[in-house]
Order: structure tokens, then C-alpha cells, then sequence
């Protein structure tokens, strides 16, 4: 196991965090006016006042898989479900699983019919499965995809008379709070990036509208999370390399994220705050902390398969992140993201499954990033430029002005130096696209109003066009 050690003592922690929520900021994000954001005079009366730190329980260590057995009968489950793909079903972490609920005497059956970048259909197919089999505990095994299947699939369990849409984020869905209790779930993630096992957040392509969208709720959290290094020993190269891109963006996207205290509308029930609520200063220090492993780790993650540590301390960074995003929430660089998978023509990315073109999500992620801090760092550039220093920029000469080229030429490096495909054209897209690219990212606005400088179709559009070629 692989220890951490802390920059500064807990106390001084705290004192910080104090500090950052009684004190307003200086930076001009924090100053600007717009829909979301308070005036600089003082705060509107819709705006929040208030954010929440939620999370699952998380445990770490290379091998903790083997407990899970013992939890779900400490649980005391009867008949739990256990989630995976087709890949991992082949795998040691699925092994690992089954022989530890065998070993406690813990019926299960396994659902392995789960999709890499899942659908509407394939959702329904596993809230169907789990439906009829009246389990009463979940084992989700695998990454985001596998995690956040069994996440939806517990939910419509739960409220078996709910239709599909109801909990679906609005404007696609009804976007109803979750008042029904749910199964105990404990999440086994497999790759070293999304950071679902500690989310209450489920993405999935909706067909219909080829657009991507989710369920975003705290009620959909796993109830504890396994990280276990040794499941990520194996990852082919590209999928520690696009996974651990989704960790770096989850940082940065949070760190940069409008503040809780400038979000709008203000809840008129708890219930009703997002768990996207703005960057706040808990959030920060997960940030903070994952740019400075991704710094110190990514490239070895990807390029050294053997180094156990850096596989290890990515595997660690992809929970702190989720930790981090799962409370503040992203922006442009997944908003913008999902048309991006979801309108793919002919990529096949290597490592991943040939059977239909698909585009990662962590690839989706990173292509436009380098254009989208471009943009918005204006709005705030104190903390991309700290942002850049910790992915190992010197910004000691570097003036505001040049926070987005400093940051974006740093993510530029880091690309180039792990093979990044060169733009959007590399993944098929062309600037005729651009229109439906858009479109596919305005539905995005639980996300992309999170942007801390404000986003309409022009801004959507110049990102994408910017994205085209990247080096």
C-alpha cells in the first residue's frame, strides 16, 4: 500500500477552509456578473449560500477486494447482484469478487451484459434484469460504465414504478429528486478514472436525441467503495492513458468551476441543491491534490506499466478527484464532451472494443480541454495559472493575461508527449460537424453553466473549431 503524505497539518487544513468560505475571493470569476453568478456588490437572493460534502466510504488497499464478501454479509444481503462487463467477466477483479462472495456463503448472480459507453437500451436491459431477480444488495465491477449501470439499475429497482425519464436530468428527463431508499452498493472500480465509486452520478447515451445525459442524485452514491491497485496492474496502455486524462479534467474542471456561492437558482428544499453545487473550497483540496499526483504520476501511469506505484497513485487520484467533482461539479470539457462520443461515425480507438466505432470517454474529454481553458481564463485566471503550476508550469514570471495560453500549452505537452490523437479531425469530425456538436452540447447546461465564463452557441461553436487540429 502506498502512503500519502499530507502537505500540512490538519488543523491548518481546516483554518484554510474557514477562511475560503467567510471570505470572498478576488478573483474576477467571482466578480462576475451572469445568470449564475452573483453581482460583485453583493449577493442576489436566488443565489446559494450554502454546498454539501457527500461521498461514499472508500476503502484502499491492494488486495481489499477480498472483502466484499464479508461486507455484504455484514450487510446482511441475501441476494446481491453482481455487475460487470463482458471484458472484466474474463478477469482476476471479477474472480476476485465471486470467490470472496463464495467464500462467505453470499448468493449472488452475475449480470455481465453491461455496455462500454452505455446506452437508454442497455440501461433498460440491466434495470429489467434487476428488477425480476429482487436482489437486495449490488457489486458493481469494472469502470464508470459498469459502476454507473448498477447504479440506475438499483435506482428503478428501488422505485420499481418509476418510467425511465422520470429521474433523467432535465431537459431530457423529469429530473426528480430521489426520495425512495436504495440497496446497499459496493463499487470494485477497475480502471483509474472516473471516479463513479464515490459519485452520485450515472452518464449514459440517449439514443433518441443522440445526446449524452445522466442521472445526477446523492441518493445514487455506492454505499463504499474498494480501491484496489491491484485491479489496474493490467490496464492496456490507452485505457490508463484516456482514463487517467478523465481524472486530470475532473480536477481541473472543479477547481475552475463557478463558485457554490454564485450558483443559481438557490434550493427551496435541500433536496433540491445539485450535487454539481459550484467550486468550494473542500472540493479544492481534492483538486488540488489529484493535479499534483497527475503531475508526478500520469506520464509513468501510461508509459511504464510495471510501475506499480504510479498505476497505484492514479488508481488513488481517480477516487480524490471523484470526491472533488462529485460535489463541485464539471464544465465545458465534459459538456462538450458528449456529443463528441455520441456522434461517432468511424473511430475505433485502440485497446477498446472493435465491434462498433467508439470514441473514450476520457479522449472525448481531453481533446478540447486545451481550447476550453483558453477561454476561460479569463474569468479566473489566478487559478488556472495555479492550476498549471501544479501540473509542474513555472508561472513565477507570468502575468493574468497569459493564465490560458500557460495552462493550455502545459495540457498541450503532457498530449503530445502521450500520443494524443491530433484534434477532432483525427477522430473523424470535420468542421461541417460543428453544428451538430453544438447541438449535441447545449442540453449539457447542468454541466456547462458551471463554465465560469458564460457559454452560448458562438462560444460552443469556436471551441470546437479551435479543437479541430490541436498541435
Amino acid at each position: 500500500q502506498t502512503a500519502i503524505k499530507m502537505a500540512a497539518p490538519c488543523s491548518k487544513m481546516v483554518r484554510g477552509v474557514m477562511q475560503a468560505v467567510t471570505t470572498a475571493c478576488s478573483c474576477p470569476a467571482h466578480a462576475k456578473t451572469g445568470i449564475t453568478r452573483a453581482a460583485a456588490s453583493g449577493r442576489p437572493s436566488d443565489t446559494d449560500y450554502a454546498f454539501e460534502m457527500a461521498t461514499s466510504s472508500v476503502r484502499i488497499g491492494r488486495g481489499v477486494t477480498r472483502e466484499v464478501g464479508q461486507d455484504m454479509k455484514n450487510l446482511k444481503a441475501k441476494n446481491v447482484c453482481v455487475f460487470t462487463d463482458p471484458n472484466i467477466a474474463k478477469l482476476p477483479p471479477l474472480q476476485a469478487v465471486v470467490e470472496s462472495l463464495t467464500r462467505n456463503h453470499v448468493q449472488h448472480t452475475v449480470f455481465s451484459d453491461v455496455s462500454v459507453e452505455p446506452t437508454d437500451n442497455s440501461m433498460q436491459r440491466a434495470i429489467a434484469f434487476a428488477r425480476q431477480g429482487k436482489f437486495d444488495a449490488f457489486v458493481a465491477v469494472g469502470g464508470g460504465s459498469v459502476m454507473d449501470t448498477c447504479k440506475v439499475a438499483n435506482l428503478y429497482t428501488a422505485d420499481a414504478a418509476a418510467d425511465f425519464l422520470d429521474y433523467v436530468n432535465a431537459p431530457i428527463g423529469k429530473g426528480k429528486p430521489v426520495t425512495v431508499p436504495l440497496a446497499p452498493l459496493i463499487a470494485v472500480p477497475t480502471t483509474a478514472g472516473t471516479g463513479s465509486e464515490t459519485t452520485g452520478v450515472a452518464i449514459f447515451d440517449y439514443k433518441p436525441l443522440q445526446a449524452k445525459t445522466g442521472i445526477a442524485n446523492r441518493a445514487l452514491r455506492p454505499t463504499l467503495g474498494l480501491i484496489d491497485a491491484d485491479h489496474v496492474r493490467s490496464l492496456p496502455r490507452n485505457v490508463a492513458a484516456y482514463s487517467g486524462y478523465d481524472v486530470l479534467c475532473h480536477a481541473l474542471e472543479s477547481y475552475t468551476a463557478i463558485p457554490f456561492s454564485q450558483r443559481s437558482p438557490r434550493p427551496t428544499n435541500p433536496l433540491e441543491r445539485p450535487a454539481y453545487q459550484g467550486s468550494n473550497p473542500i472540493s479544492d483540496i481534492w483538486a488540488e491534490t489529484t493535479l499534483k499526483i497527475c503531475h508526478k504520476h500520469l506520464k509513468n501511469a501510461v508509459t511504464r506499466p510495471d510501475d506499480d506505484e504510479a498505476r497505484g497513485m492514479m488508481h488513488f487520484a481517480s477516487s480524490l478527484a471523484g470526491i472533488g467533482f462529485g460535489n463541485a461539479g464539471v464544465h465545458l470539457c465534459h459538456g462538450l464532451s458528449y456529443p463528441i462520443s455520441g456522434l461517432v461515425r468511424s473511430f475505433h480507438a485502440h485497446d477498446y472494443p472493435d465491434h462498433h466505432p467508439l470514441v473514450p470517454h476520457g479522449l472525448s474529454v481531453i481533446m478540447t480541454a486545451p481550447a476550453v481553458f483558453r477561454f476561460t481564463a479569463a474569468a479566473c485566471p489566478d487559478r488556472h495559472l495555479h492550476a498549471a503550476q501544479l501540473l509542474g508550469a513555472d508561472v513565477s514570471r507570468a502575468r493574468a493575461s497569459d493564465a490560458g495560453a500557460i495552462l493550455s500549452d502545459t495540457l498541450l505537452k503532457l498530449m503530445s508527449d502521450l500520443g494524443v490523437e491530433d484534434g477532432l479531425s483525427a477522430l473523424g469530425y470535420s468542421r461541417s460537424d460543428i453544428p451538430a456538436l453544438v447541438k449535441g452540447a447545449l442540453p449539457q447546461h447542468r454541466v456547462t453553466k458551471l463554465s465560469p465564463q458564460p457559454v452560448f452557441d458562438e462560444e460552443i461553436a469556436a471551441i470546437y473549431e479551435n479543437s479541430m487540429k490541436i498541435y
